[in-house]
Protein backbone atom coordinates (compact mmCIF):
# COMPACT_ATOMS: atom_id res chain seq x y z
CA UNK A 1 0.00 0.00 0.00
CA UNK A 2 3.20 2.44 0.76
CA UNK A 3 3.98 2.32 -2.93
CA UNK A 4 0.60 3.07 -4.38
CA UNK A 5 0.25 6.04 -2.17
CA UNK A 6 4.29 7.12 -3.34
CA UNK A 7 3.37 6.49 -7.07
CA UNK A 8 -0.05 8.61 -6.71
CA UNK A 9 2.16 11.46 -5.08
CA UNK A 10 4.61 11.01 -8.39
CA UNK A 11 2.58 11.29 -10.65
CA UNK A 12 0.82 14.28 -9.35
CA UNK A 13 4.33 15.60 -9.23
CA UNK A 14 4.91 14.99 -12.66
CA UNK A 15 1.21 16.43 -13.81
CA UNK A 16 2.07 19.48 -12.25
CA UNK A 17 5.08 19.92 -13.66
CA UNK A 18 3.77 19.35 -16.66
CA UNK A 19 1.25 22.04 -16.01
CA UNK A 20 3.49 24.46 -14.67
CA UNK A 21 5.61 24.25 -18.19
CA UNK A 22 2.32 24.32 -20.15
CA UNK A 23 1.70 27.56 -18.22
CA UNK A 24 5.36 29.45 -19.21
CA UNK A 25 4.91 27.80 -22.97
CA UNK A 26 1.27 29.56 -23.51
CA UNK A 27 2.76 32.50 -22.00
CA UNK A 28 5.65 32.89 -24.24
CA UNK A 29 2.87 32.30 -27.42
CA UNK A 30 0.49 34.75 -26.33
CA UNK A 31 3.70 37.50 -26.32
CA UNK A 32 4.69 36.68 -30.01
CA UNK A 33 1.46 36.90 -30.85
CA UNK A 34 0.76 40.43 -29.59
CA UNK A 35 4.32 40.90 -30.86
CA UNK A 36 3.09 40.35 -34.62
CA UNK A 37 0.05 42.05 -34.29
CA UNK A 38 2.10 44.85 -33.28
CA UNK A 39 3.68 44.50 -35.98
CA UNK A 40 1.17 44.25 -38.82
CA UNK A 41 -0.59 47.27 -37.24
CA UNK A 42 2.70 48.97 -37.48
CA UNK A 43 2.74 47.79 -41.15
CA UNK A 44 -0.64 48.55 -42.09
CA UNK A 45 -0.55 51.83 -40.96
CA UNK A 46 2.73 52.86 -42.60
CA UNK A 47 1.05 50.89 -46.20
CA UNK A 48 -2.26 53.43 -45.65
CA UNK A 49 -0.27 56.54 -45.15
CA UNK A 50 -0.52 58.90 -47.65
CA UNK A 51 2.96 59.36 -49.13
CA UNK A 52 4.15 63.13 -48.59
CA UNK A 53 5.61 65.66 -50.73
CA UNK A 54 9.03 66.62 -50.91
CA UNK A 55 10.21 68.61 -48.56
CA UNK A 56 13.28 70.32 -50.73
CA UNK A 57 15.02 70.08 -53.92
CA UNK A 58 13.70 70.44 -57.29
CA UNK A 59 11.96 67.62 -57.81
CA UNK A 60 8.33 65.90 -55.93
CA UNK A 61 7.57 69.47 -54.39
CA UNK A 62 4.64 70.70 -56.24
CA UNK A 63 3.19 67.50 -57.43
CA UNK A 64 2.31 64.12 -55.79
CA UNK A 65 3.82 61.64 -58.29
CA UNK A 66 1.69 59.00 -55.87
CA UNK A 67 -1.72 60.49 -56.82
Amino acid sequence: MDSSVNNVVAQSQVLQQAQTAQQAQMQIFKEALDTQQQQVTALVESASAEPQLAGDGSVGTQINTYA
